[in-house]
């Protein structure tokens, strides 16, 4: 071997793995876009009879997104007093237009990101072990000798989106000023499902989503739709919300969404998107 040869055999030895490692230092590392989203967080507030459903749905987002949602159940009314208090949340989903629109007054809503989303209805329940069965609701509707000497557990009629749905459609019925003494008012619209899953209350009028998903009660009659106003559930960015805001509130209005949405019982009032 040439004195040549033996000097470029050397360089070779030497500057391959120089070589090899500056290309291992420039290589990065491909990434999932659900990966480079770990560590990240939004915070949603929903109304209560909310929750099966966007559990599932959060978990779905976050299974595709990587981006980790977590949820604080409670009545519209109590979640919209919280982010005028500057509680930290990046979306609200209210059970009625009212709360909605308070806390779009309020400032504390990106009203331009607001969207009627799903639709509900509200049924009257009994224990499931209760006697009473296949009940017609309708003028003239006797709640009150229905419940006899117990009580009837729904929202607060003030302030919880279900009570105040359930008073106005007892009124048109004229069942209200009966029945009102009988009247626990629950914080929420679980609250109340709980009083009546326990045998507390004889009776109940919760969402027809609630009563789904609660086996100690059993539906015993619906409430007409033309009895009270239009049970709708608005969804916003709040003003503070995080980027990743807009790609949860777009996957809550996706085909995805909407099949996890009807399972648990509600009505998808927008046209879908991919």
């Amino acid at each position: 071997m040439t004195l040549m040869s033996r000097f470029l055999v050397v360089t070779a030895l030497v500057c391959a793995p120089l070589f090899s490692l500056a290309h291992a230092q420039d290589a990065k590392p491909s990434i999932t876009p659900a990966a480079a989203a770990q560590g990240k967080t939004l915070t949603v507030f929903a109304a209560a009879s909310m929750k099966n459903a966007l559990d599932e749905a959060n978990a779905a987002f976050t299974a595709k997104t990587g981006v980790k949602v977590t949820s604080s159940y409670a009545a519209s009314s109590a979640l919209a007093k919280q982010l005028e208090q500057g509680a930290p949340a990046d979306a609200f989903i209210s059970a009625d237009t009212d709360w909605m629109n308070y806390s779009i007054g309020k400032k504390t809503i990106n009203e331009s990101t607001r969207v009627n989303l799903l639709g509900n209805k509200i049924v009257l329940i009994a224990p499931k072990d209760s006697k009473l069965a296949n009940v017609t609701i309708g003028k003239g509707f006797d709640l009150a000798k229905l419940a006899g000497d117990g009580k009837i557990a729904t929202g607060d009629v003030k302030a919880v989106p279900v009570g105040k749905y359930a008073k106005a459609a007892l009124e048109k019925l004229g069942s209200w000023q009966a029945a009102e003494p009988k009247f626990a008012m629950a914080e929420s619209v679980r609250a109340a499902l709980a009083l009546v899953s326990r045998g507390e209350a004889v009776l109940g009028i919760v969402y027809e989503t609630d009563a789904k998903v609660d086996p100690g009660v059993k539906i015993i009659g619906a409430f007409p739709a033309d009895s009270h106003p239009a049970i709708i559930y608005p969804v916003a960015a709040t003003v503070t919300a995080k980027p990743d805001s807009a790609p949860y509130l777009a996957f809550l209005r996706s085909a995805a969404a909407k099949s996890i949405f009807e399972k648990y019982g509600f009505t998808f009032l927008i046209k879908s998107t991919s």
